[in-house]
């Protein structure tokens, strides 16, 4: 607070020079000029940067398609509120106007992305033609045996179930067979101390269950040993390429700016 009082002459002391001159006459000292000494400030002239010169005029398309919108949006309110034919045929010319421009703008859409190949659809996703779905097929499978493999070397899955859950007996099954067929370790942790065929000889649960926060099972965790990372999979029954699927984009880190921006 003292800081502040002592600043303010160093304030006022600033501003006397910057008002460009003194004031040498007081227009109560005129006495001819009785109680219009009252002047009003003297309005300042607005800067040249603050001119309507300096503001960039709007494209006319988007002053046409504000003007379209006002009115489809006015026509809307008119027929809604007097719904005579003439209010509701009005409304409705103006909106089959606006599907016209959508499906011209959609035609121009398709042939520009046709000549970009980095903005067509069909030539990034998976292609529609039937000869070439088994290919795209067969590559993205090589890709995630591939992706798999590499994530086999230092992670492990985490199965928790129940010896009388029936979901985790139809379950099983499926993880025996992505583990043997992929290489990735599926440990199997039995909650009530019963076991599954598929995995006869499961861990007992020595408190990780709760840590984890599993209420409910089948529960898929992907683990991290060497580093003591732990993320859930999912919870209940999954076919394959969904469990891999989990796999892979769960083992992938995921951008800084991304984890942010869910987290808003």
């Amino acid at each position: 607070m003292m800081k502040r009082i002592l600043a303010l002459p160093v304030l006022l002391v600033c501003l006397v020079p910057a008002s460009g001159q003194q004031l040498t006459h007081f227009p109560a000292d005129d006495p001819r000029r009785g109680w219009h000494f009252y002047d009003d400030a003297p309005v300042p002239a607005p800067s040249p940067s603050r001119t309507a010169t300096g503001i960039k005029d709007e494209q006319p398309e988007i002053i046409r398609y504000k003007a379209l919108q006002k009115a489809v949006e006015e026509a809307r309110i008119v027929a809604i509120m007097a719904p005579t034919v003439d209010n509701v045929h009005a409304y409705l010319q103006l909106e089959a106007r606006i599907l016209s421009d959508a499906s011209r703008f959609s035609d121009v859409a398709k042939r520009v992305a046709w000549m970009s190949p980095e903005l067509d659809p069909s030539a990034q996703a998976r292609p529609s033609a039937t000869f070439a779905v088994d290919i795209y097929e067969r590559q993205q499978m090589a890709e995630r045996r591939t992706q798999l493999a590499v994530l086999a070397r230092e992670h492990i899955v985490l199965f928790f179930f129940r010896g009388d859950c029936p979901y985790c007996h139809a379950f099983a099954p499926v993880l025996k067979a992505f583990e043997q067929r992929y290489g990735l370790q599926v440990s199997a942790i039995s909650t009530d101390g019963g076991t599954l065929p598929e995995f006869p000889s499961p861990r007992g649960d020595n408190g990780i269950a709760l840590a984890l926060k599993v209420q409910q099972v089948p529960a898929l965790f992907l683990a991290h040993p060497s580093s003591g990372r732990i993320v859930p999979l999912g919870f209940g029954v999954m076919s394959e390429n969904e469990l891999i699927e989990r796999v892979i984009t769960t083992a992938t880190p995921q951008p800084v700016s991304a984890l942010t921006a869910a987290n808003k």
